[in-house]
């Protein structure tokens, strides 16, 4: 594992979610309406959801996922904790929200269906959707889509109309900041195969017939996906699938795409530099002091025992009596 002291999220992120980020937030009164949409019509009412619906980890819930979780805010250099939630759920999935008060969900089925390792990309990946500022926008643009959906109906759909082209702004940026993610993880985990298994395992991965499956049969089809694009008609129902042409718009790129981007990085100057410590940190950027955190942690679990003994001991004296 790697640890990236004061790295900042400019040093990793894919110049495609840079480009389309910097589109949205031109849109003039953009960044206002943001923070009124994370702190009334997001971000406390799915505080209020996960924190009454799922569970909290911690040092004493699920540690084993929250130890990789708290290893990966340092890698990353996060300078708050987000929560950390497990939701009861059977897809293999996890996602991120909030911007002032940062919060993880990882289901359930993935926490079954994923190795330790596995997890660990997985995490750092979400972590990094918050490193880069991304679960604002992300939330916003499944807002919007639903908005539009509302107003289309209440308009014969004409609102759908007027707003079908934001929403598609929205997902295409929605989709290239998976690739930024991507970057985070594979800087925690540095295994380029590690976080290709990860990406194969959720896509269809089985754990009765994981001995049938080949990363290297799953690169080649990466391989074979890119090949498509020789032919034109190809390339325009990657496009059409993309925007609705099953029925709903896609949020992530296909994991093979992923891949595809993410082994270009791999080779480049640019990981190399930063898995090297080639990069300017940013003092603002102050990682979470997880070993001082912890350290106040054990503390406060030992004043807890020691209340509760002498709680214990009183009662006994009681008895005695």
């Amino acid at each position: 594992m790697a640890t990236y002291p004061g790295l900042t999220s400019e040093a990793f992120r894919h110049p495609l979610d840079a480009q389309a980020e910097q589109a949205l937030r031109a849109i003039p009164g953009f960044e206002q309406f943001t923070r009124s949409f994370v702190e009334y019509l997001y971000e406390r009412p799915q505080q209020v959801y996960l924190m009454g619906n799922c569970v909290a980890a911690g040092p004493r819930q699920y540690a084993t996922i929250y130890g990789i979780f708290r290893d990966c805010v340092r890698d990353l250099s996060l300078n708050v904790e987000p929560s950390l939630f497990v939701s009861q759920n059977p897809q293999v999935n996890s996602y991120s929200l909030g911007s002032e008060h940062p919060s993880m969900v990882i289901h359930s089925g993935a926490m079954d269906l994923l190795s330790e390792a596995e997890l660990r990309t997985v995490i750092a990946h979400e972590l990094g959707h918050i490193k880069c500022g991304h679960t604002v926008l992300k939330q916003m643009a499944i807002w919007a889509m639903s908005a539009t959906e509302i107003i289309g109906e209440l308009t014969l759909g004409i609102g759908r109309m007027l707003n079908q082209g934001l929403v598609y702004g929205f997902y295409e940026w929605i989709r290239k900041a998976e690739l930024s993610a991507d970057r985070a993880a594979l800087l925690v985990v540095d295994d380029l195969n590690l976080v290709a298994q990860t990406m194969m395992r959720v896509a269809g991965g089985s754990q009765k017939y994981a001995h049938e499956c080949s990363l290297a049969e799953f690169t080649r089809q990466a391989e074979r996906y890119q090949a498509l694009d020789s032919d034109e008609l190809n390339q325009i129902y990657k496009f059409l699938i993309y925007n609705g042409g099953n029925g709903a718009l896609v949020t992530h790129p296909f994991p093979v795409e992923r891949l595809h981007y993410l082994q270009h990085w791999s080779q480049s100057q640019q990981y190399q530099n930063l898995r090297q410590g080639h990069y300017t940190p940013d003092p603002a950027e102050g990682a979470v002091n997880t070993a001082a955190s912890a350290a106040g942690e054990v503390d406060a679990l030992q004043r807890q025992i020691s209340q509760l003994q002498a709680e214990i001991d009183r009662i006994r004296g009681r008895a005695g009596r």
